[in-house]
This record gives C-alpha cells, sequence and structure tokens, in this order.
C-alpha cells in the first residue's frame, strides 16, 4: 500500500499516450526539463542574493567635519 508500483507506472505511460500521442511527447518532455532547470537557476540566484549583503547595509567609513571649521575655509 505504500508508494508507487510498476504496475502504475505502465497505467500512467498509458495515459500520457492517450492524451498527448506519441510525436507530442518528446517535445512535451523537452520543455518540462527547460522549464526545471529555468526553475532551479532563479532558486541558486536566489540563495546567492541573500548571501550578498544589501547595497543599504554596507559600513561605510567617514570622517566628522565641524561645520565652523567647513564654513571658515569657504
Amino acid at each position: 500500500m505504500g508508494g508507487i508500483q510498476g504496475w502504475h507506472l505502465v497505467i500512467i505511460v498509458i495515459l500520457a499516450l492517450l492524451l498527448f500521442g506519441a510525436p507530442k511527447l518528446p517535445g512535451l518532455a523537452r520543455s518540462v526539463g527547460q522549464s526545471l532547470r529555468i526553475f532551479k537557476s532563479e532558486v541558486r540566484q536566489m540563495k546567492d542574493d541573500e548571501k550578498a549583503p544589501a547595497a543599504g547595509e554596507e559600513t561605510v567609513e567617514g570622517k566628522i567635519v565641524d561645520p565652523d571649521r567647513r564654513e571658515n575655509n569657504a
């Protein structure tokens, strides 16, 4: 009663052949494979984006300028 058995797969393949026809199955498999590759690359890109610090979160070093001193030099 567990998972999918061999005869289940045979029925699924026969139903796929009846629904889509033999000539359309390679194109269908190709498009599904391409969609999975795109999905995997997008997930990988999202993970890389999470690891990289955002532009607003970077530490910036600066010096404090005395406003009186700046006016005297101008």
